[in-house]
Order: C-alpha cells, then sequence, then structure tokens
C-alpha cells in the first residue's frame, strides 16, 4: 500500500564499489538561482538517461554475441553488461516521484516484483497457481497460445510488442512484468532459490542453445530474451527524448515554473529516499527476513542497485553527475541555494548523505564477501540485520533534512511517499 506524507512550507558497479568520498566541509558558496538549479537538474537527466541508453545497447550487444554462441562464457559477459546497465539507470530514479511523465514511463524498464512464472519455467517449489493473480505460472515461453479467464493471447512468435502490448501487466495485476531490466535478469540468470543463504541464480547457458537445448523451448527463449532487449533500447530512447530541450518531460518540469520545478526536485528526493527506498525496497525485506522483497533478486545485485539509487540523490542535491565515460556533468545545485539561506542547514544535508553512503558501502562491503542483501535480512542474523538497519535509518534522517530544506525555501505543500513498513510495521507484521 502506497502512503504520502505532506511537507509544508507554514558508479559504479557492485564489484568496484568502494568507499565513497565524502563532502567534508561546504565549499565556498556559488551564486545560483532557481532557474539554474532546475536547469542542471534537466542537464543530470539528460546525461544520466543517456548513459541508461547506452548501457542498454552494450548489454543488447553482449546478449546477441551470447544467443551466437551460447557458453558459459558469453553468458557471463551478458550478465556483466547487465550489472553494468543498472549503474547508471539506478542513478536516474529520484526522477521519478513528482515528475508524471517519468512515474508513468518507469514501469516499462524497472517494475518489479515480478512473477516469474508469468515468462518461463520454475521450481516445483513456486507453485502452480495464485489467488491473486491468474498468469501466476503461465509460461509464456513454454505455451505459444494461452486462454486464461476467457482471454487468449497469441503467443506463438515473441515480439516487443506482443511483451508490452499484451502481456506487461495483464490482467492488470503488477506483478505481471514482462518487460525491462528484470524480467532479462529472471531469463539470464534464472530463479535464485538459495533463500536467505549465499548464491544468486544459476541458469545454464544450454537454456538458449538450438544444439544442446536443457529445460525446452529454447528457441522461444532465445526470442523472448532478445525481445526483451530490443524493446529496452526503445523505451530507453522515449525517455531520452522526453528529456530534451523540447521534450515532454522537460517541457512539464519547466511548466511548473522555479517553485514548482524545486518542489518536484525535492519531491523525488524524499520520496526515493523515504517510502520507496528505505521503506518498500528494504525494511520491508528486513521486517519479514523475506529474499521475494529483495530489488535485483535473481542477480543477487540489490546491494549495488539501492547504493546507486542514494547516489542519484546526493548527485541531485550537489548538482553533480559522473558519466560512464569519467566525465563530470556540474552546475548549480540545490546546495548552492541552500547554503545562500541557510549555511548550517546545507552542511547538515551534506553531511547527512555522506552517512547514507557510508551505510550503503558497508553493505556493498558485505555483499563483496558474498553476504548479500538476501543473506543480510536473514532471520537470526543479526549482524547482518544491523547493517541493513543501518542504511534504513539514515535514509530515515536524511529525509528529515529534505523536509527542513523545503521549509528553508518557502515551497509549497510537496507530498513525500510514505511506506508501511516505517509507517504502520503492525499492519505489515
Amino acid at each position: 500500500m502506497e502512503h504520502t506524507k505532506l511537507v509544508s512550507a507554514a558508479i559504479i558497479s557492485g564489484a568496484l564499489l568502494t568507499a565513497c568520498t565524502t563532502v567534508d566541509e561546504a565549499p565556498a558558496q556559488k551564486t545560483a538561482t532557481a532557474t539554474d538549479v532546475v536547469s542542471q537538474y534537466v542537464s543530470i537527466a539528460q546525461a544520466n538517461y543517456g548513459d541508461s541508453l547506452n548501457t542498454a545497447k552494450t548489454l543488447d550487444t553482449a546478449i546477441k554475441a551470447f544467443l551466437d554462441a551460447p557458453s558459459e562464457e558469453s553468458l557471463a559477459a551478458a550478465k556483466s553488461a547487465w550489472i553494468e546497465a543498472r549503474v547508471p539507470y539506478q542513478q536516474t530514479e529520484a526522477y521519478r516521484f513528482g515528475n508524471a511523465y517519468v512515474d508513468d514511463w518507469e514501469g516499462k524498464v524497472n517494475a518489479w516484483p515480478l512473477d516469474e512464472g508469468l515468462i518461463d519455467y520454475v521450481d516445483a517449489s513456486y507453485g502452480t497457481e495464485s489467488d491473486e493473480n491468474p498468469y501466476y505460472a503461465a509460461n509464456i515461453i513454454a505455451n505459444p497460445k494461452l486462454s486464461v479467464g476467457g482471454v487468449e493471447v497469441d503467443a506463438s512468435s515473441i515480439t516487443p510488442a506482443l511483451l508490452s502490448e499484451q502481456l506487461q501487466e495483464i490482467d492488470e495485476v503488477e506483478s505481471n512484468v514482462a518487460t525491462g531490466y528484470h524480467a532479462i535478469e529472471f531469463l539470464l540468470w534464472g530463479q535464485d532459490l538459495n533463500g536467505t543463504n549465499q548464491g544468486a541464480g544459476a541458469r545454464p547457458a544450454t537454456d538458449f542453445s538450438l544444439e544442446n537445448c536443457t529445460n525446452g523451448n529454447c528457441d522461444r527463449r532465445r526470442e523472448y530474451l532478445q525481445a526483451a532487449s530490443t524493446l529496452l533500447i526503445s523505451d530507453l530512447e522515449d525517455i531520452v527524448a522526453a528529456w530534451a530541450a523540447d521534450g515532454e518531460a522537460t517541457k512539464q518540469l519547466l511548466a511548473k515554473g522555479d517553485n514548482g520545478g524545486l518542489s518536484t526536485v525535492l519531491t523525488g528526493m524524499g520520496s526515493l529516499s523515504y517510502g520507496e527506498l528505505a521503506g518498500e525496497r528494504i525494511k520491508l525485506g528486513l521486517m519479514l527476513h523475506d529474499p521475494e522483497e529483495e530489488h535485483d533478486c535473481f542477480a543477487d545485485n540489490t546491494h549495488a542497485s539501492h547504493f546507486n539509487d542514494a547516489l542519484g540523490i546526493r548527485n541531485i542535491y550537489l548538482g553533480s553527475y559522473t558519466k560512464v565515460s569519467g566525465e563530470v556533468v556540474d552546475g548549480a545545485s540545490l546546495s548552492d541555494l541552500v547554503a545562500a539561506k541557510d549555511a548550517e542547514l546545507d552542511q547538515e544535508m551534506r553531511n547527512k548523505l555522506d552517512v547514507t553512503m557510508s551505510a550503503m558501502q558497508v553493505m556493498v562491503d558485505e555483499a563483496n564477501k558474498g553476504n548479500t542483501f538476501d543473506v543480510l535480512i536473514g532471520e537470526g542474523n543479526a549482524e547482518g540485520n544491523k547493517v541493513i538497519q543501518d542504511v534504513v535509518d539514515a535514509l530515515v534522517d536524511q529525509t528529515k533534512t529534505i523536509e527542513k530544506i523545503v521549509v528553508a525555501l518557502n515551497l509549497e505543500e510537496i507530498e513525500v511517499e510514505g511506506s508501511d513498513s516505517l509507517d504502520n510495521p503492525s499492519a505489515v507484521l
């Protein structure tokens, strides 16, 4: 269940993440206007989504190479490309909340969680039916034609159009995710059957082999993987165009004016920090000790995705994004604007961003030892649970300062996404 709370004015891959640089003392104050800050926010969006598109194209190249010659080596290369593609994309997520265009689009590429039985074969422990989802175990790859509840689907040819127009959220069930990063992730890794023990999914490369096929329907599995990859590129091209100078997302943002634009920026930062990341993606799984609540659950890449989500919030506050190429897109920032009003408040925000990134880094360091997110949230793992709780606490704390900034900048009331796991834990338990 989604909640909102009102605030009123009355880079890196998982394998390469290392201790992040702290902000320390704020640099000499720059002169910045609200217009400058919103303009830089757009510039970061253009660069960040551009990187997301380029890394998706690299992923597609790796997928094509894998399908041309399926082997454990070429599968590993495709998996590595998927992990690299997640790095810039996750840093865009603070653009979701407040930007209606982005929030409407986002489900095409990053919808989660998903009922993987819709797509392909699953372990018997998954079950064969769900009271909430008639397509829970439909297995499109094994079934060229489906008839569920009187609805017939012709899946004889697996194409981008089939995935996006007929299967994505079929029957209006959000967990029927047929497209995007996580559908590709499932196809590359397969199910993670390790629970809260170490280990990710272990799909064999032969699942895509035409000569030595395992688990059946390898031709259709190949079709699905290629169609999903092609569609991911197309969807990312759409969002890149939307953030161009004359793009729809840019126009919608600028139409709000300076104060409306700043409110949108802070809504995105606060909502991702609090309800989405601290709550739905992290605290909920910790409370339930449930690996099914893990964001990148097949690849065990959740630590890196959470790290990059937090980094994206930091990028926006500091007005600076480091591209995959190493080029830095730097400009007027919220930090500049806040410092001009209240230097102590700006330093407080910068310090709290540092604390969050440090807590995230501890989680990443544990993952690099094999103690990935699903291991850390395991029941009875007191030390691991504390690592995750420290991340939650830091995110919640930095959100409080984001709320102070809304007041300091004399902005109108904004809505910050909430989560039962934070706001009403008894409802979850």
